[in-house]
């Protein structure tokens, strides 16, 4: 099973590949161990370091014509990993 679901890319994630910093989607049980194998893996890069963060899903609230429903996004969890200096990850090439 894969641990990894997708980088993220967006500004901020996008201003951190600037100091070789990279954001990730992950799976909400994955360790960092299991993080670090995997890149390391599929990018051929070397870890020096991982930051994981759990995110809860927001609250939404949709109207219909039987009423409001509540309902909520799912809970997530993201890694910021730090690469070798001079190491890269390419999302846009491809694996």
């Amino acid at each position: 099973m894969s641990t990894l679901k997708k980088p993220i890319v967006t500004e901020k994630a996008t201003a951190l590949n600037e100091k070789g910093q990279y954001s990730f989607q992950v799976e909400r049980t994955a360790n960092k161990v299991q993080i670090k194998k995997e890149i390391e893996a599929l990018y051929g890069v070397t870890v020096t370091g991982i930051s994981t963060i759990r995110t809860n899903g927001k609250m939404k609230t949709k109207s219909t014509k039987a009423g409001q429903v509540t309902g909520r996004r799912p809970h997530g969890k993201k890694a910021i990993v730090t690469v070798k200096e001079g190491d890269v990850i390419d999302f846009y090439n491809g694996i």
